[in-house]
């Protein structure tokens, strides 16, 4: 099906343009023209959206968001709207992120019913996730999906690249549950290098979202030559830290694709540096999903050391906290259980 435009929020008005407050690029557009994004374009004298859409409805467990502190366990009901903020060299799911920026990528989304998706969700107690592409685009969609769900019991979660206005973070915290947002570096340059925009309003974004009581994970992917060593992954782990230990903390073993393909996979050895690095900054949980087995995708309570959830691989295995505490030493674990 075609696109389908529809009314969008957070826009304004400035000097004959309108402008959009969606994410820090603040395009400012004339009649007709399209944001950076490719999914935002003005019309007459308002703004309107093409991502009430979706390209993707699968199940899958809220363990591969990734989220391990959000309802372990939980099914997810999963879309995701075409488009992304960030046009990152190695993103695996370009052929949905990229539209409006890669030529050969094609519109291939179908309008979303907000009340039907909801209400699947809840005939299996799960969750609707925004996933694979930029959630914070469908924006509109979030929040519909959030109004029709609350009666049900149906939150919506996102995983995201966190670049966000402070206006999109005021928005967004009304309607999303927990988010996980990539860091990909806190380096200027390689940021820019990755995705072509600043890394600060992403931070700023992690500090507003904590602030408004959206449940905040972090993942970092450990791209070889680029952000693997301990000079990117030691600031992402000291920032997180200062502004919450128990910030959970995923390092992504990178897989060579779009642009990068051709080049190596994390290496192992690196992973577990970043573990490590994680662990001397103050964090308290950092994740690795596969390449360290079981043991890397293991929550333990931070005073006593014991295992309190184990998991499979994307599934929970087994969730031993009572009431969100240590069954060995009764010590809050902090999430959302």
């Amino acid at each position: 099906m075609g696109m389908q435009w529809t009314p969008a929020v957070l826009h304004r008005p400035q000097r004959g343009r309108v402008q959009c407050m969606l994410c820090p690029f603040r395009c400012a557009l004339q009649d007709g023209e399209t944001g950076l994004c490719g999914v935002r374009r003005r019309s007459g004298d308002r703004l309107e959206t093409a991502t009430f859409a979706s390209s993707v409805r699968h199940w899958d467990a809220v363990e591969r968001k990734p989220l391990y502190h959000y309802r372990p366990g939980t099914p997810c009901l999963t879309l995701a709207a075409p488009g992304c903020t960030f046009a990152c060299d190695y993103c695996i799911n370009h052929r949905m992120s990229q539209y409006g920026r890669v030529d050969s990528v094609r519109w291939d989304a179908e309008p979303v019913d907000p009340a039907e998706v909801t209400g699947e969700a809840a005939g299996r107690s799960g969750c609707v996730a925004i996933s694979y592409t930029e959630p914070s685009l469908a924006i509109e969609l979030t929040a519909a999906l959030a109004e029709a769900g609350r009666p049900l019991g149906v939150e919506v979660v996102w995983k995201s690249n966190g670049f966000l206005t402070a206006e999109a973070v005021e928005l967004a915290a009304r309607h999303v549950a927990a988010v996980n947002v990539d860091v990909k570096t806190l380096d200027e340059r390689d940021h820019r290098e990755l995705t072509g925009a600043r890394p600060g309003p992403v931070l700023d974004a992690l500090t507003g979202l904590r602030e408004r009581g959206v449940w905040l994970e972090v993942s970092t992917p450990l791209i070889p030559g680029l952000t693997a060593g301990p000079g990117t992954l030691r600031p992402i782990a000291r920032a997180l830290a200062a502004l919450d230990p128990a910030i959970p903390w995923h390092l992504v073993r990178a897989t060579p694709a779009h642009r990068r393909t051709g080049h190596a996979p994390t290496p192992v050895a690196d992973l577990e540096a970043g573990v490590r690095i994680g662990q001397e900054e103050g964090l308290r949980h950092v994740y690795v999903e596969r390449a360290l087995g079981a043991d890397g995708r293991a929550t333990r309570c931070a005073r006593c050391g014991g295992t309190v959830v184990a998991r499979d691989v994307w599934a929970l295995g087994e969730n031993l906290l009572k009431d969100g505490r240590c069954p060995r030493c009764g010590a809050e674990v902090e999430g959302r259980w």
